[in-house]
């Protein structure tokens, strides 16, 4: 059974960090372009980041560059999405996806991070709350 898993999600003060995993099982990542997306409560679900399949390049939404990284450990079968600084606004679900990307045309340096309907997979998303 293909299926991506998060995990890491939580309650956070203002100003702190939480990592998040994402573990591939049924497939494995390294043919695929991965992405975090994330959804607020109201709002639409809106792209995060996006890593290349060799993880040479990442691209992140301009409201969270500098704060949030994403990486992978293809042997691990797992990517990651560190979030520092966190802000109250950054309170939403957040979902990882996986998009097969066999040309390696998807997340170049310059491009925006790929839409929804390019992704293959998705995770069942893990709730970040930030508050005081």
């Amino acid at each position: 059974q293909l299926q991506l898993v998060e995990s890491g999600g939580g309650l956070v003060q203002p100003g702190g960090s939480l990592r998040l995993s994402c573990a591939a099982s049924g497939f494995t990542l390294d043919h695929y372009v991965m992405g975090w997306f994330r959804q607020a409560p109201g709002k639409e679900r809106e792209g995060v980041s996006c890593i290349s399949r060799s993880g040479a390049n990442t691209n992140h939404a301009d409201s969270m560059k500098g704060r949030f990284t994403i990486s992978r450990d293809n042997a691990k079968n797992t990517v990651y999405l560190q979030m520092n600084s966190l802000k109250p606004e950054d309170t939403a679900v957040y979902y990882c996806a996986a998009a097969s990307d066999p040309f390696q045309a998807l997340c170049r340096m310059g491009q925006r991070i790929p839409e929804e309907y390019q992704y293959d997979y998705w995770g069942q998303g893990t709730q970040v709350t930030v508050s005081s």
